[in-house]
């Protein structure tokens, strides 16, 4: 064990972020801290470190061993480069290093026992740097800072002018340098993109210490940890395995719980029922065993009912009118700044109903696209269309959509005017806005409380056409799987650019990977993504300037056809399904009713006095019986 947890406590005024709160980490293992935004992740880690002071427990780290710790904002006001300022982590190397060029130099004036003396040193010395991989530490830190997505020409930048992502990638990058025997990452893969994330995956597989990780990143997390610790409610629950495992124990025990809690609430309704009936027979005997049973209910202990996360965002979005089958049709587009060429010449179409992902390394011109597309800015040369009856939601990531002087009320309601001030205020709070909260300024709002107004006003638009530029930035785990359902279930078009793995798997259809200045059509999901990447990156690395479209008709021909065919097949075999379901569900109906018929004959007096007839009625009723059976089994396989 390194690192151990006992009984903390942390409250701010009434809030309780832990109570009681138990967990420790072997060495080694990489563990996760997870829950809802405001639960008490960030502030846990804070604690461990020493950072802020627990209301009561203990923290206890092994004698001897060094914890890293990266917060999720950093400040660097140092004055160096970046790789200066990296170069620091390994400082002790470096001062190794020195003195032993110095005793070198001093060798050659030296002899006798001060030679030897002087000897011993360097041999220790050098026998040290050669175990910290002191000849590698240049090329190392090279590796960590092209890993976490700087170029060489980036090294000489200096930090002070770096943004606030950049910053924490550089702290991140001096962290990992640093080797700690236990590392406390808050947030580590956000600002990267997903190359550097898949690096920092592997870096981390490979750590010879232990990890204790605060991330919504659940890929990243099914790959990594195999330990989650859940902050829930003021409460600390272990679970062994990765987030999908996770997932899947928190459902099955919060089920048990429900079950659980219902068995108990039917209980406590008989016996209010049997103690009730006791007192309305008004005897004294009865009287006493009514207060008996009060009692053992006033002594049973209750099981709280399992409630749903109240940060869960309650999301429905259904376009008011259906467009044409041909949505988006991009034809030679091109974009560049001063600086830098972001893609050249790319044309691609998007159809209806299709949930299409951007991804690529940051800096590729991914939001620029989608800004294009908004006409937020131009594009050098090309053109795109919009196809019939196209309306389009547009979450932008920097919110330039959002009016920074009015109230979240305001946005709102001059947006969408004809709302009440009821109806405004339900949808604000199913984004978590209730009470004065809505009379905020959305300039003094934090990224993710302006990223809930922006989601809430794309809630509104009736859009059949979905343009979202990192739709998951500052969302929560369970916010995010809301926000994968209502997507899953959207009739409309979608377009977004992303970084989250998990949501990218979830919701994408097709995925456009922006590569060498041009975009590769994969048709399927992120893991399908993953499967063909190398094979059609590397059939396009050497000729950037080729339009996208052909690229996806020569990559994938066989593929879309088959997975085309396939689909129709399908639909084919569900439409048969349905009808010979409903077809049978029918047959079911009908003799049903005709079965109580006869039962309804059979109490008339004209009837049962009538052998004749009631042998008939039996004789159709046996025979009902019988094929009700059959279509009974019949249902269950087609229901299936």
């Amino acid at each position: 064990m390194i690192l151990a947890c006992h009984k903390i406590n942390k409250s701010f005024g009434d809030h309780v972020i832990i109570r009681d709160g138990s967990f420790h980490i072997e060495d080694h293992e990489k563990a996760a801290l997870i829950g809802p935004n405001g639960a008490g992740k960030s502030t846990l880690l804070k604690v461990i470190m020493g950072e802020l002071p627990s209301d009561g427990g203990d923290v206890v780290l092994t004698k001897g061993k060094t914890c890293g710790y990266l917060a999720q904002h950093q400040e660097m006001q140092s004055g160096n480069t970046i790789y200066e300022e990296v170069k620091l982590a390994k400082a002790d190397i470096i001062a190794m290093e020195q003195q032993i060029r110095s005793i070198e130099q001093e060798l050659d004036s030296l002899s006798g026992d001060a030679l030897s003396s002087r000897l011993e040193t360097y041999t220790r010395l050098t026998a040290a740097f050669e175990r910290e991989n002191g000849y590698a530490y240049e090329s190392e830190i090279t590796g960590v800072l092209k890993g976490l997505g700087f170029q060489e020409e980036e090294f000489s930048k200096k930090v002070d002018t770096l943004s606030g992502g950049q910053k924490t990638r550089v702290s991140l990058g001096k962290l990992l340098l640093t080797n700690p025997d236990i590392l406390l990452l808050d947030e580590p893969t956000n600002h990267l993109d997903l190359n550097s994330i898949a690096w920092l995956e592997n870096y981390l597989l490979n750590y010879h210490g232990a990890v204790l990780i605060v991330s919504h990143d659940r890929y990243f997390l099914n790959r990594v940890v195999t330990k989650v610790i859940e902050i829930e409610q003021g409460e600390l629950t272990c679970y062994l395995g990765n987030y999908s495992d996770y997932a899947a124990k928190k459902q099955q025990l919060r089920e048990a719980r429900l079950k659980e809690y219902l068995n108990q609430q039917q209980e406590i309704r008989h016996q209010e029922a049997v103690i009730e009936k006791l007192r309305s027979f008004n005897r004294e005997k009865s009287i006493r065993r009514a207060e008996s049973r009060v009692k053992m209910l006033d002594k049973m202990e209750r099981i709280e009912k399992p409630v749903e996360m109240d940060t869960e965002i309650h999301l429905t979005l259904e376009p008011a009118i259906i467009s044409g089958n041909d949505v988006l049709t991009v034809e030679h587009l091109s974009k560049s700044f001063p600086s830098q060429n972001l893609f050249t010449d790319v044309s691609f179409e998007i159809r209806r109903g299709e949930h299409v992902a951007v991804i690529g390394d940051n800096g590729t011109g991914k939001t620029t696209l989608l800004k294009i597309l908004n006409q937020v800015v131009p594009a050098d040369s090309g053109s795109f269309t919009l196809g019939t009856n196209v309306q389009i939601g547009y979450y932008d990531q920097e919110h330039h959509v959002l009016h920074m002087e009015k109230t979240i009320f305001e946005e709102i309601s001059d947006a969408y005017p004809s709302l009440s001030n009821t109806k405004i205020r339900n949808v604000l709070a199913a984004f978590l806005f209730t009470g004065d909260d809505v009379f905020k300024l959305i300039g003094d709002l934090s990224g993710g409380e302006r990223g809930r107004v922006s989601l809430a006003k794309l809630m509104l638009s009736e859009a059949n056409f979905l343009i979202l530029d990192e739709p998951t930035n500052h969302l929560d785990i369970v916010s995010k799987e809301i926000l994968e359902k209502a997507l899953n279930d959207y009739t409309g078009t979608v377009l977004y650019v992303s970084h989250d793995r998990y949501f990218i798997n979830q919701t994408a259809t097709r995925i456009l990977d922006l590569v060498n200045q041009t975009f590769v059509n994969y048709i399927g999901n992120y893991d399908y993504y993953l499967e063909k990447k190398e094979e059609l990156t590397n059939a396009y690395s050497s000729t950037p300037d080729v339009s996208s479209a052909p690229a996806a008709t020569a990559a994938e021909p066989s593929a879309s056809k088959l997975d085309w065919k396939e689909q129709k097949e399908e639909k084919a075999r569900e439409r048969k399904r349905q009808n010979e379901l409903k077809k049978t569900e029918e047959r079911i109906t009908a003799l049903e009713e005709r079965d109580q018929e006869i039962d309804e004959l059979m109490t008339q007096e004209e009837v049962f006095t009538n052998s004749v007839r009631c042998q008939e009625l039996a004789i159709e009723k046996a025979g009902i019986a019988e094929e009700l059976e059959e279509l009974y089994l019949k249902w269950e396989e087609l229901a299936e």
